[in-house]
């Protein structure tokens, strides 16, 4: 399937913040990117970065109290007619309110991390995937949205669809539980799919099929994917471009290419570096030193300086590091491609 790349989601500034009783965590400290339709974006980082808050902000999951989204804007691109559109900012909207109920499951859906503690246990799979194409279609009459669900059952390689369609989740393994979560994401179409981890816990061969079935899932609809994941080398297969988040901040963003050839920021270095290859040596991994700093705790500076082994104290320590391009089309967020780190001579 052709698609033209126009952009249709654009994440400026985002801010989101938790009000805990131990104090407040800046979970994202103002979050930029877009995405274009039909392309992938890969976000990595270590646990605590602000990947999965980054997903929840665009859908408007962010649970609240304690959490708050406190700045910034997420622009959707949402189709009038064929030929033109109209600029949503999804932060303006009530998470309860009608608009973004309408939004997500139809323009946006989500592949969650964990599908048994995502589908509701008392339900068959077959009433969870038909009520999100009832609620979004209401012409669609109940035996339509069944058959509709059955063939995308079939679609991401579920087997005997016509009888499974009546199980509930605990009878499912954890791959076919994965692959109903990814029909229920797909079965009304949507412009954007957010995969936070939708391997997690799968053994090889099953994560190896499910990332081809998206593979061309997209190429049919021409969908967009936001993939999270720790693992680079499932992002660097899947994506086009890929973000890397540091304690809610990017700190690198470049095409996969580009960034896998040429990673400019110390964080991205270190996380090439703990990667077993297949022709390396038997020494043991080198690990990021240190561990990622308490999110209640407030960092003047560079929140990767503790880790760094090429901090400048004195800069990276008292300010923080603007988010320069580096390379063309390659943006890092580090003193080190400054002024500041490296003065003229």
């Amino acid at each position: 399937m052709q698609t033209t790349h126009t952009l249709l989601v654009d994440v400026q500034d985002l801010k989101v913040q938790f009000s805990l009783h131990e104090g407040t965590v800046h979970a994202l400290q103002g979050v930029s990117f877009q995405i274009q339709q039909g392309k992938t974006l890969g976000v990595i980082g270590e646990s605590g970065s602000g990947k999965s808050v980054t997903a929840q902000a665009l859908l408007g999951l962010i649970p609240s109290p304690p959490g708050k989204v406190v700045g910034g804007r997420v622009l959707l691109n949402l189709p009038t007619t064929p030929t033109s559109t109209r600029v949503v900012n999804l932060t303006e909207l009530k998470p309860n309110g009608a608009e973004l109920r309408s939004i997500r499951g139809k323009e946006i859906s989500m592949i969650f991390q964990e599908p048994m503690t995502s589908f509701s246990p008392v339900h068959t799979l077959g009433d969870q995937i038909m009520e999100a194409v009832r609620i979004h279609y209401p012409e669609v009459s109940k035996e339509e949205a069944r058959q509709r669900a059955i063939e995308m059952m079939r679609r991401v390689g579920i087997p005997r669809p016509e009888e499974r369609i009546d199980a509930y989740p605990f009878q499912f393994s954890g791959g076919m539980r994965q692959r109903a979560m990814i029909a229920m994401a797909l079965v009304c179409n949507p412009r954007l799919v957010i995969a936070d981890e939708p391997t997690t816990a799968l053994d090889v061969t099953i994560e190896a099929q499910i990332l081809d079935l998206l593979r061309d899932l997209q190429s049919e609809f021409g969908m967009s994917i936001m993939y999270i994941s720790h693992d680079l080398t499932v992002v660097g297969s899947v994506a086009d471009e890929v973000m890397v988040m540091y304690l809610g901040l990017v700190m690198e963003h470049a095409a996969t290419d580009e960034l896998f050839t040429h990673p400019l920021h110390p964080y991205t270095e270190a996380l090439w570096r703990s990667i077993p290859t297949i022709d390396g040596d038997l020494d043991r991994l080198t690990p990021i030193r240190g561990a990622l700093p308490s999110p209640f705790a407030v960092h003047p500076g560079c929140p990767f300086f503790s880790r760094c082994e090429k901090r400048i104290v004195g800069v990276c320590d008292t300010a923080r590091p603007p988010m320069v391009e580096a390379r063309p089309q390659h943006w890092v967020r580090c003193f080190l491609y400054t002024e500041q780190g490296n003065p003229p001579q």
